[in-house]
């Protein structure tokens, strides 16, 4: 067995301050969102990553790894956002088992709408927050914590596949 490895008195004040500080710019993000476009950061993840995919849509399987959620809570967001108009799910063409999801004109607009709060937010509680070169080591630092908690895997194909889209039954949701 082997020995606990306790934090320092530095690094318990600096793990409790990332703590702090991960979570409140998340609740900060979230509130700002809520107020502002009636939509939680969770789901303004969802849409921009949607939106930054070839042809506005992906699998829900990559939706769900590129958003770092269970496919569960995914699915919850996703019914949310469908009934709102924002995306559209749909079944793979051949492959009952895949759902596609796919960005709307509607939930482009919204993200459009939305953004510009967003990332003056995002600018104001943290890039006006830091001088220039504590942004590029916390682009190291994050990517590091990245490496470490997220390792990188291998990316299926790369290439494009063609769906014809298929509205999903209520069965199939």
């Amino acid at each position: 067995m082997s020995e606990t490895r306790w934090l320092n008195e530095g690094e318990q004040r600096t793990w409790r301050s990332f703590l702090a500080a991960v979570h409140l710019l998340e609740a900060r993000l979230d509130r700002q969102l809520r107020r502002d476009s009636g939509m939680p950061h969770a789901y303004f993840h969802a849409l921009v990553a949607l939106s930054e995919a070839p042809g506005q849509e992906m699998t829900m399987t990559e939706l769900a790894r590129l958003l770092r959620s269970s496919q569960s809570r995914l699915s919850h967001a996703a019914a949310r956002l469908e009934e709102d108009g924002l995306i559209r799910r749909f079944k793979r063409p051949g492959d009952r088992r895949t759902t596609i999801v796919t960005l709307t004109d509607r939930g482009s607009a919204t993200l459009e709408e939305a953004a510009p709060g967003h990332v003056g937010e995002v600018r104001r509680v943290l890039f006006d927050a830091l001088a220039p070169e504590q942004v590029e080591q916390l682009g190291k630092i994050s990517e590091g914590l990245l490496g470490a908690l997220d390792p990188p895997s291998p990316v299926a194909s790369s290439q494009p596949r063609e769906v014809t889209r298929e509205p999903l039954t209520e069965q199939h949701t």
